[in-house]
């Protein structure tokens, strides 16, 4: 089971092509923790046969560019600036998600020598990889945060995650498209804290111009691998819960197999225009090319990822255009709020109510409201089942109630 977790890291890690050298990457800290991980995080022309997504470079502007095994294809990249490097193009600021000095492959094996099965194993799928039998020494913490990627691979891409999509996505779908019946014009939707691209890709399902956005490069590298090198649906299986030795009511429980991806995302029928774009939130849209951009900002699971939580509101309400919408979903569970580090490390834990305060400030006038129940990465068939009273609303940007001043 571990090796075909391994195996399918590793085929996921040969087709990922690094933006920058990967071993000049400054250690951070990224509070992707194993319960309530979230990422921080317009094409031209896009064949439906084959999905090609990749993430902003704005050394090149906003010209299209050309992959060598994809040359018919070009995607359209806006929102980002000042690039840390650019071949698949990170934005302003290197993910720092990284470890110190060690190198991506390492970050996604874990320590024990028995993740590697032999390459001489005759189950392996043809054409699938079989990683090396060699032991990597990889920091705990990584070995954390690629198993949290493999369970927010079964939450957005697997049918046992049908539930939590459920939960969380479809109310949002379902309010994007009440209010805003008429798309043959299609409407674009930034979706900051994109994660593996899932509620992008259903949002550019449903006709809206949809570009995610995410920080993370772990997360970034398996949703560029699902997005754009998946040739089927259920192309994959893993084992998500082997690494879990904690509350199973059978072995057959956590040695159980999912298959992913549940829709082949070239054929999930999406816009023209659909794009993932790499970099911090803050550093991103912060810019003036990005001021009244769009109709419509979706946020699930994201606004506590936030260090500063007004500033990410100010962005939102500077990036919509006037009388634009803000879909937002998720718990307010701070991911910097038992930091002990530098000044950058610095937390604003805001209550509901005061951010809803912060959002009236900055023009926001509520439309809906309610609280949802829901799980994030939860394994179904666990005996602890961690649930958040998570806040959904619709807000509408009104320029003319904001008390903010235009920051210079």
């Amino acid at each position: 089971c571990i090796s075909m977790n391994t195996s399918f890291i590793m085929n996921m890690l040969e087709a990922f092509e690094p933006p920058f050298d990967m071993s000049q990457c400054v250690d951070g800290d990224c509070h992707d923790c194993a319960e309530h991980m979230h990422g921080h995080s317009h094409a031209d022309t896009i064949n439906n046969s084959e999905l090609l997504v990749q993430h902003c470079c704005p050394e090149e502007g906003a010209n299209t560019r050309e992959t060598e095994n994809k040359k018919d294809e070009e995607v359209h990249m806006v929102g980002c600036s000042q690039p840390a490097a650019c071949n698949l193009g990170i934005s302003q600021g290197e993910d720092k998600s990284c470890n110190d000095g060690k190198d991506a492959s390492a970050a996604a094996n874990c320590q024990d020598t028995d993740c590697f099965a032999s390459s001489t194993d005759e189950n392996v799928t043809p054409g699938h990889r079989r990683a090396p039998s060699l032991p990597l020494d990889v920091p705990p913490v990584d070995v954390d945060k690629v198993r949290c990627i493999i369970r927010n691979i079964v939450r957005d891409w697997a049918q046992e995650g049908q539930i939590e999509r459920d939960e969380c996505y479809k109310p949002i779908l379902e309010e994007l498209n009440r209010l805003f019946p008429d798309r043959s014009r299609p409407p674009s939707c930034l979706v900051p804290g994109a994660g593996l691209g899932r509620l992008a890709l259903e949002i550019s399902s449903l006709g809206f111009v949809s570009q995610g956005n995410e920080f993370s490069y772990y997360m970034m590298i398996c949703s560029s691998f699902i997005l754009n090198h998946t040739q089927e649906a259920n192309e994959w299986t893993i084992y998500p819960w082997i690494h879990n030795n904690c509350n199973s009511l059978s072995d057959k429980d956590q040695l159980r197999a999912v298959s992913f991806p549940d829709i082949h995302p070239s054929s999930a029928g999406i816009t023209e225009g659909f794009s993932m774009c790499a970099g911090d939130f803050v550093e991103v849209y912060n810019e003036e090319s990005q001021e009244s951009a769009w109709d419509a900002v979706v946020t699930c699971f994201f606004l506590d990822t936030a260090h500063n939580i007004v500033e990410y509101i100010e962005i939102i309400s500077k990036i919509l255009k006037d009388g634009g919408i803000w879909v937002n979903m998720g718990p307010l569970l701070y991911h910097f709020a038992d930091a002990y580090g530098p000044d950058d490390d610095m937390s604003i834990e805001l209550s509901l109510e005061d951010v809803k305060r912060v959002a009236y400030h900055y023009g926001f006038v509520m439309e809906m409201e309610k609280m949802i129940d829901t799980t994030y990465t939860a394994n179904m068939v666990s005996m602890m089942q961690n649930r958040y009273r998570a806040a959904f609303w619709t807000m509408r940007k009104d320029v003319s109630r904001s008390k903010a001043k235009k920051r210079q």
